[in-house]
């Protein structure tokens, strides 16, 4: 490998946007308060109180303008809606095997960051030439983004890989510890429980839903393993982890994870002195058009970076293992391809690469010569062991935005694995994913996972458009920790202002009717008891009163025939775009 021939200084993220004005006006939509606090981290000014349509420009850019919305359908106005309509009700609940809306603000923090995504994407167009100064964003599109995965399996040609049902973690110990347990390894699952003398065939039956609960958002192992660690002291299990290769992490509480809190934002960046050469050329359709996208990811985070960046215009090239991504044949699949797979890697060009070998790591430098970015998810430390950190890659290409999303991005010393539920576990999400009266558990659906990989495209658009102002390479870093504090920010504000941060009993519920469920903002308030109801009845009868409801979608192959969702040429489920531009 070729010796490094730059450094880097860690950069204020607030150069991103230095010199620019941002303006909001209108009434407010969905996200936009967060859209906005992004937008004054990277260093835009003038940002203000929030408003429907967020004006950026001045200096060497022309303004652009998003606007947000929630649907192009009136009756899908607010977050209780939208969580019902794209099927985020469904998938949260599974666990207990009937709907439950998320008690956080979930779509409005989706939908606020691909605001900042589609406002970034344009001066970016608009600084290489194109002409691009509009984009919308719609919530009801980016709710349907986060259960893309759990929705393309619903359109697929076979079942789930894994029965589901009601259940899951987290565990409980004897002394009243709950926990979450993590391992990818079934040789470390059996070594934990044999540890605790679980029943074998208990172990046996346990490990098939719990590796699949990243897909299907349940879990329903034998409650034998729950009956195991209700009978086991804290100590113990924390001995079996450590001597199994399983991890084991304490739910901890969002004020533990607020009394820690570093300060940082989101995402950070890093630039490197020497300057380069942009060679970039005026984008002659989407945004990202012209821009090369290497990514190295595995599982959620980095390949939905990428899609995103894809949808954006970008060319996406994967690196994957010899022989392909292991992940394709993962079922159910359409077409004999993986429709999870698909949901996040559709239309990427592949490229197999022995990365384990001083050929194909030469082979990995020689494309991201030719890339703009370059993307992986690794786990700390495997880059530098490969030799394949951003100064390696930048001795053929020093204007390279080199992005890891990670887990953790270094700073939590004492953390456990970086995935999804552990990092829930870790931050005290479960506080704000459940209402009060609920146990502040992790949710099963990844949330963690979607958000990250948001991160992780805001990150990269940001780190080209720096890129572009400055002409130097580029490093960004974001992670489910950084997803994390923005998911949990307003209940941590509440916090330190000594308020409630934890929604009602009951909140975001949905109400049984006599065939299905119906969401409203408030169902303390409904004027009918609608329980023995057909549910077109009674939206009727609450209509008649003033009262706003929204059917629950809780089979989600209900919006494959829905003007919401499109199929590609496999015949598996796609998102349409969350943003419009013009």
């Amino acid at each position: 490998m070729a010796t490094p021939i730059t450094s880097g200084t860690r950069a204020r993220t607030a150069t991103v946007l230095k010199g620019l004005r941002a303006e909001h006006s209108g009434p407010p939509g969905p996200g936009d308060a967060l859209a906005a606090e992004h937008l004054r981290l990277l260093g835009a000014e003038g940002v203000g109180s929030s408003g429907g349509l967020i004006s950026v420009g001045e200096g060497e850019f022309d303004t652009v303008s998003a606007r947000s919305v929630w649907s192009g359908r009136s009756e899908l106005r607010d977050e209780t809606a939208v969580q019902a309509a794209t099927g985020i009700m469904a998938v949260h609940g599974r666990r207990f095997g009937a709907p439950r809306g998320l008690a956080v603000d979930y779509v409005a923090a989706t939908t606020g960051i691909l605001t900042v995504q589609g406002l970034l994407a344009a001066l970016l167009a608009r600084a290489r030439g194109g002409l691009t100064s509009q984009v919308e964003v719609s919530a009801e599109r980016a709710g349907l983004l986060a259960v893309s995965q759990y929705l393309a399996a619903s359109g697929a040609e076979e079942d789930e890989a894994a029965e589901p049902g009601p259940g899951g973690p987290p565990f409980t110990s004897a002394d009243g510890t709950v926990f979450e347990l993590e391992t990818l390894d079934p040789g470390a699952w059996a070594a934990f429980w044999r540890a605790l003398d679980a029943p074998e065939e208990a172990t046996r039956r346990g490990w098939r839903p719990f590796q699949f609960r990243y897909a299907t958002a349940c879990a329903p192992f034998p409650n034998a393993l729950h009956d195991v660690t209700r009978a086991r002291t804290w100590d113990t299990v924390r001995s079996a982890a450590d001597t199994s290769g399983a991890e084991v992490c304490r739910i901890r509480t969002l004020a533990e994870r607020a009394a820690e809190h570093d300060g940082l934002g989101p995402w950070a960046m890093t630039t490197y002195d020497a300057s380069c050469p942009l060679g970039a050329v005026p984008p002659t359709g989407m945004p990202l058009s012209g821009i090369t996208v290497l990514e190295a990811g595995r599982r959620i985070q980095a390949p939905l970076t990428a899609h995103l960046l894809r949808l954006l215009g970008a060319d996406v090239v994967r690196v994957e293992p010899p022989a392909g991504d292991p992940l394709r044949g993962m079922p159910p699949t359409c077409s004999g391809v993986s429709a999870r797979w698909l949901a996040l890697n559709r239309g990427k060009e592949a490229v197999e690469v022995d990365i384990k070998s001083a050929s194909g790591r030469a082979q990995l430098c020689d494309l991201a010569a030719g890339a703009d970015v370059f993307l992986h998810n690794w786990a700390p430390g495997k880059a530098a062991q490969l030799g394949l950190e951003r100064e390696d890659l930048a001795v053929g290409n020093p204007g390279l935005v080199y992005a890891h999303t990670s887990g953790w991005a270094d700073r939590l010393p004492d953390a456990p694995m970086g995935t999804d539920f552990m990092v829930q576990a870790r931050t005290g999400v479960g506080e704000v994913v459940w209402p009060a009266g609920e146990p502040p558990v992790p949710s099963l659906m990844t949330l963690l996972d979607v958000l990250g990989g948001l991160l992780g495209a805001e990150a990269v658009l940001a780190g080209l458009l720096l890129r572009e102002r400055t002409g130097r390479g580029i490093r960004t870093d974001s992670s489910l920790l950084g997803a994390a504090d923005v998911l949990t920010a307003p209940a941590r504000a509440s916090i330190a202002r000594g308020q409630e941060h934890r929604s009602a009993a009951g909140f975001r519920y949905p109400t049984r009717t006599a065939d299905g469920w119906i969401a409203a903002p408030d169902h303390r308030g409904l004027p009918y008891d609608v329980r023995e109801l057909p549910t077109t009845r009674a939206l009727e009868l609450l209509r008649e009163h003033g009262v706003v409801a929204t059917p629950v979608v809780t089979d989600l192959s209900a919006l494959l025939s829905s003007d919401a969702v499109t199929h590609d040429a496999h015949g598996a489920p796609a998102v349409p775009d969350p943003w419009s531009f013009r």
